[in-house]
């Protein structure tokens, strides 16, 4: 591993209908509360458990929320931001942006103990077959001389 720690970035829309506990989900973040270094925008930071997005299953901690309701969410206010969640009505759409981390390293590498590719004896003992078949083969073939 080189240290470095690679994402691939994916955006959703994902579509929730408000529950009795909400859309079942907590923020953070906002241009006055920055949860990710240089980065104002808005995160999730708790899935509600059998909240409306926790039934949904798409939208995770950790995923930044771009907009609600077609409403952007950059350059606002944590609050704000709260309050746009919850004026957002019974139907709820979000544009989601996921960040999944990506193994940097060699793509074939596996640790230590952790069997790769074939067992050496699926190998071997076909090629020792095919040996002792050759060998015949040419003892047959010099008899003949």
């Amino acid at each position: 591993m080189n240290g470095r720690v690679d994402y691939l970035v994916t955006e959703e829309e994902i579509n929730l209908t408000r529950g009795p506990s909400g859309l079942g989900f907590n923020i953070v973040g906002g241009t006055d509360q920055q949860y990710v270094s240089n980065d104002s925008g808005i995160y999730v930071s708790r899935i509600k458990e059998n909240g409306a997005a926790a039934l949904d299953g798409r939208l995770q901690e950790g995923d930044k929320i771009l907009s609600v309701n077609g409403q952007d969410l950059k350059n606002l206010l944590h609050q704000d931001a709260v309050d746009l969640f919850r004026n957002a009505g019974y139907a709820v759409s979000l544009r989601v942006q996921h960040r999944l981390q990506v193994q940097n390293g060699p793509i074939g590498h596996r640790g230590e103990g952790d069997p790769s590719g074939i067992p050496i004896f699926m190998v071997l003992v076909p090629l020792f077959a095919l040996t002792v078949v050759a060998a015949w083969a040419f003892m047959k073939y010099r008899q003949q001389l």
